[in-house]
């Protein structure tokens, strides 16, 4: 009993599971908003949220799978489970087609159509994996990739898809790739020994925190946007200003020259901006 719950652990650890609650407040403001459209069952919201844990812990775990060899060459990375040896490939594989399955069954029990898509949406996340290789834009291709949880909530509720929510997708793609280049400035000087790409490595850390920001501006600009286009309660600006100083204060806390502060901007900052997102969705909701 005490070795299983010791491999829980260290499973978790693995996929970051924490890290769930950048992207997971982002589909569940999906879920509120098509709330107007279709009120989802008890069964519904306990199969969107079973689909999100094994999309995403399939996705990390096939992405530590991946980047083993090369994770045991940073000195950063080389504590990761699979490279220091706490799990081996094989565990990693088992693990990863575990969620892929839970994933999979997960959309078939929500609707035919969402059991289709998740068969190109295990291959969009799964592929993020390799982008490093080849193109410094990856951080981009991240964040595409997760921008398809809220609309793959929305689908799984609505059965159809909608211009409006699309733009929330944006804003978290551009969310999630603003703040993952910001990230990556950690790793310059070991991508550039190790010819990977990412845009602080190729274009430099005061050029790619630039494109960030930029990025952190269309993030403010989907969310407002999805405002308008969804007739949102005015409340939600209140929140949409907190958010928008949020991402200010993010950028002050990295620059180019001062990487110390970049746990609390990516952990506690992103966190919080994200959580903030939701609870603006759902208590606008219940103004309108």
């Amino acid at each position: 009993m005490e070795y299983i719950k010791k491999k829980i652990l260290v499973y978790g650890r693995m996929i970051k599971f924490s890290h769930t609650i950048f992207a997971l407040p982002f589909a569940l403001s999906a879920v509120v908003m098509a709330w107007e459209h279709n009120v989802p069952s008890i069964s519904d919201l306990f199969w969107i949220l079973t689909a999100m844990v094994g999309a995403r812990s399939a996705a990390m775990g096939f992405n530590r799978i991946v980047d083993a060899d090369i994770d045991l060459k940073n000195q950063r990375t080389a504590i990761r489970e699979i490279p220091s040896g706490l799990l081996s490939k094989k565990e990693g594989f088992l693990f990863v087609a575990f969620f892929s399955l839970v994933f999979i069954f997960s959309a078939a029990m929500l609707s035919r159509l969402c059991f289709i898509l998740s068969f190109p949406v295990l291959f969009f996340l799964f592929f993020y994996s390799y982008t490093k290789r080849f193109t410094k834009y990856c951080h981009l291709y991240l964040g595409f990739a997760i921008s398809l949880a809220p609309l793959g909530a929305w689908v799984a509720i609505t059965g159809t898809l909608s211009w409006s929510i699309v733009f929330l997708s944006l804003s978290l793609m551009t969310y999630i790739a603003g703040f993952d280049i910001l990230y990556a400035c950690q790793d310059i000087d070991f991508d550039q020994n190790q010819g990977l790409f990412s845009l602080p490595a190729k274009i430099g850390p005061k050029n790619a925190m630039a494109i960030s920001s930029m990025l952190h501006v269309f993030t403010f600009v989907f969310l407002f946007t999805m405002y308008a286009s969804f007739d949102m309660h005015p409340v939600f600006l209140v929140f949409l200003g907190i958010i928008g100083l949020l991402l200010i204060i993010e950028h002050k806390l990295v620059t180019s020259d001062n990487l110390k502060h970049i746990n609390i901007a990516f952990f506690h900052v992103n966190s919080l901006i994200s959580v903030l997102l939701f609870i603006a969705v759902l208590i606008q909701s219940f103004f309108k």
